[in-house]
C-alpha cells in the first residue's frame, strides 16, 4: 500500500525525523488558510499524487510551458495561484503513465534554505536477504541517471537484523554522504530512526529524495515515499488509515474484498488462473504469441465459487479485455469449483468476449463435464500452449 508524501512524514516526524511546517489541503477553500498558517517567505506547493516525478510532471489542462507539479512559490499570492493552477487537474509523469492522475489534494509547505541534497533510501536487498540503506551525495530528481551513469556514486550499506541499525552502520551512511559536524551528528540519530520505523511499520520502501543539509548544516527530510507491506497492515490500523483509494484502480479494490491478488495491466487478454508462478507463466506465453495480458489474477489455492465469481466479473468490468483465458491446475484447487464459478460468473454478467478454458489435475473430468453442459460458447484447450494460441488467434485473428 502506497500513502501520500504528507503522510509519509506524519509517519516519520512520529519517529523524531525532521520535518518543515506544512498543511495538507483535500478543498480548494482549504488553501487560503493553509497558507497563511506557514510563516514564508517562501512557500512550497506539491500535488499529492500516488507516482513519483512530480517535479518534472505536466498539467493536462495547461500549456506545455506551465510549471511542474512541485512548484516553490515567493509570496502568499503565488502560492495561492499555484494551489488554483494544480487542484483538480489531471498530472502527467514518468510513473503515471499517459493518462495521469488527477490531484484531488496538495500540501503546501514552508520553504527550505537548501545548501545540499542527498538521496537516502531504505528497502529490502534481495541479494542479502536483509534491510539495507541507499545512498548518494546526488540526490534530487535525476537520481535515477546517477544510478544509470555513475553507479559508483550509489552506497549500499547492508543491515544485520540481529543487531538494527547501529552507530557504527549510521557512521557508515554519513561517511557515504559526506556529512559532518552537527548534520552527522543529527543524520545519525535520523538514521537509526528510519529503520526503527522501517521494520516496527512493516515498510516495503521508504524513500526520502532528497534528503537535505540546510545552510546551517542541519539535517531535513524534504521530501518521503512510503510504501507498506499489504500482507501485514492487519497489524496497523493506523497505517490503513491513511489509504486513499482514489488513488487506487478500482477492480483492484474491488480484488481486495475477495482477498484476490489482482494487478490490473494495460493488455487485451483477461487472464484467471490459480497460483502466483502459472499466473506469470500464462502471462509469458501470451506475450509469446504476440498479445499482451490485460491482468495478473491468481485466485488462490483455496478458492470458493463465490471467488471465482467475483474474479471473473473483475475481469469482464475492463473495458480493454477483448478475451479471457481461464488456465488451473487443480492442486488445492479444484477444478468443479472454478468452472462452477466460471459459469456462475457468465450468467450474471454475460459474455461477450471469446472465452478459452484449460483445466487440468483434481476434479478435472468434473469441470470439463460442468463447462461442457453449461450451454456456454467456450474453447476448451488441452494444455497452456494450446490455450495461449487459442485465445490470441480469436482476439487478434
Amino acid at each position: 500500500m502506497n500513502i501520500h508524501e504528507h503522510q509519509a512524514k506524519e509517519v516519520l516526524q512520529s519517529f523524531g525525523a525532521p520535518i518543515a511546517a506544512g498543511v495538507a489541503i483535500t478543498a480548494l477553500d482549504q488553501a487560503e488558510a493553509a497558507v497563511a498558517a506557514l510563516p514564508g517567505p517562501v512557500w512550497v506547493v506539491k500535488s499529492q499524487i500516488h507516482a513519483g516525478g512530480r517535479g518534472k510532471g505536466k498539467f493536462k489542462e495547461l500549456s506545455d510551458d506551465a510549471k511542474g507539479g512541485v512548484r516553490v512559490s515567493f509570496s502568499a499570492q503565488d502560492a495561492l495561484t499555484n494551489a488554483r493552477e494544480m487542484f483538480g487537474n489531471t498530472l502527467v509523469t514518468k510513473q503515471t503513465g499517459p493518462a495521469g492522475k488527477q490531484v484531488n489534494r496538495l500540501y503546501i509547505e514552508a520553504g527550505a534554505d537548501i545548501a545540499r541534497e542527498l538521496y537516502l533510501s531504505v528497502l529490502v536487498d534481495r541479494e542479502t536477504g536483509r534491510t539495507s540503506f541507499v545512498a548518494s551525495t546526488e540526490g534530487g530528481m535525476d537520481i535515477e541517471t546517477v544510478a544509470e551513469e555513475t553507479p559508483d556514486l550509489i552506497h549500499t550499506i547492508a543491515i544485520n537484523p540481529a543487531a538494527g541499525c547501529t552507530t557504527q552502520d549510521a557512521e557508515k551512511i554519513a561517511d557515504a554522504l559526506k556529512l559532518d559536524g552537527t548534520a552527522r551528528s543529527q543524520a545519525i540519530d535520523l538514521f537509526k530512526a528510519l529503520y526503527t520505523a522501517f521494520t516496527s511499520k512493516d515498510m516495503s520502501l521508504l524513500e526520502i529524495n532528497p534528503l537535505i543539509v540546510t545552510k546551517s548544516n542541519d539535517v531535513q527530510v524534504l521530501d518521503a515515499k512510503i510504501s507498506f507491506d499489504g500482507n501485514a497492515l492487519f497489524r496497523h490500523p493506523d497505517i490503513m488509515a491513511y489509504r486513499d483509494e482514489s488513488e487506487e484502480d478500482a477492480k483492484e479494490i474491488e480484488a481486495s474484498k475477495y482477498d484476490l491478488a489482482y494487478v490490473a495491466l494495460d493488455g487485451e487478454i483477461g487472464c484467471m488462473v490459480n497460483g502466483a508462478g502459472l499466473a506469470m507463466a500464462t502471462m509469458d506465453i501470451i506475450k509469446l504469441y504476440g498479445a499482451e495480458p490485460a491482468n495478473f489474477l491468481d485466485v488462490g489455492g483455496g478458492a470458493t465459487t463465490e471467488k471465482v465469481t467475483a474474479a471473473f466479473k473483475i475481469i469482464t468490468s475492463d473495458p480493454n479485455v477483448k478475451g479471457i483465458l481461464v488456465n488451473i491446475f487443480g492442486g488445492i484447487m479444484r477444478c468443479d469449483v472454478i468452472a462452477n464459478g466460471v459459469v456462475q460468473a457468465v450468467k450474471d454478467v454475460g459474455l461477450s468476449v471469446p472465452l478459452v478454458v484449460r483445466l487440468e489435475g483434481t476434479k478435472v473430468d468434473e469441470g470439463k463435464d460442468i463447462i461442457n453442459n453449461s450451454g456456454l460458447n467456450v474453447i476448451a484447450a488441452n494444455d497452456l500452449d494450446d490455450a495461449a494460441q487459442k485465445i490470441v488467434k480469436a482476439v487478434r485473428g
